[in-house]
């Protein structure tokens, strides 16, 4: 069975849980922000939408960053790496590429994580 979290935007949800996985987006909701105001709070988001979900920010398998301006990579990099800690073993494969974003996003960040074992 296939598990929908909705969100608030129209035509997609905030994630999608199959068997022992999840797969999540998230954005800042506040575009006002500076590239670290909405990389924390996209993360927040991610690990909102994980643990709905059954899952964490530790059991994420694989990550994309999409940021509007790439020389902003060292700034997110500071607090993905804050957010995720220091223990190698909870580090996701990740990519980052750079893209043009609605409005005035700045990142936005998908994820796929397994569940936790029930």
């Amino acid at each position: 069975m296939i598990e929908r979290k909705r969100g608030i935007y129209e035509g997609r949800n905030k994630s999608t849980a199959y068997k022992d996985l999840v797969w999540t987006v998230a954005t800042s909701a506040d575009d006002t922000l500076d590239i670290a105001g909405q990389t924390r709070a996209s993360l927040e988001t991610i690990e909102q939408n994980l643990q709905e979900s059954g899952s964490s920010k530790y059991r994420i398998l694989s990550a994309q960053v999409f940021l509007t301006d790439l020389a902003n990579k060292a700034e997110m990099d500071k607090h993905w790496c804050a957010w995720l800690g220091d223990d190698p073993q909870h580090w996701p494969q990740r990519a980052c590429v750079g893209v043009a974003l609605a409005g005035n996003t700045l990142i936005e960040i998908t994820v796929v994580a397994a569940r936790e074992a029930s």
